[in-house]
């Protein structure tokens, strides 16, 4: 029983480690992309008309969204609420087959 939760807990660190990995990439296009747009348009029009700003506001809260879900931000539900009812369905569906 004891494996198999340490198991569960390496999983878990596995995949949170993977999805900030996966930020962190998205973080680098985003800058690497945006920068690149910012050039081209001041080559382009000198900063008339900053049509690259578009771009990086609408990326940016993609961008944003992730790092709020990566890093485990929520509003709404606090902090850890999803592996609290988790255990809680499991603690009462183990309790209902003990009654059947």
């Amino acid at each position: 029983m004891e494996s198999s939760n340490r198991e569960n807990k390496y999983l878990r660190a596995k995949d949170r480690v993977e999805e900030i990995k996966k930020f962190y990439s998205n973080l680098i296009s985003y800058t690497v992309f945006i920068s690149f747009l910012a050039f081209i348009n001041y080559f382009t029009n000198e900063w008339s008309y900053p049509w690259f700003l578009w771009a990086a506001f609408g990326w940016g809260i993609g961008l944003f969204f992730q790092a709020l879900k990566v890093f485990q931000f929520n509003l709404l539900f606090g902090k850890n609420w999803e592996q609290r009812k988790i255990e809680q369905f499991m603690k009462e569906e183990e309790s209902q087959k003990k009654w059947e």
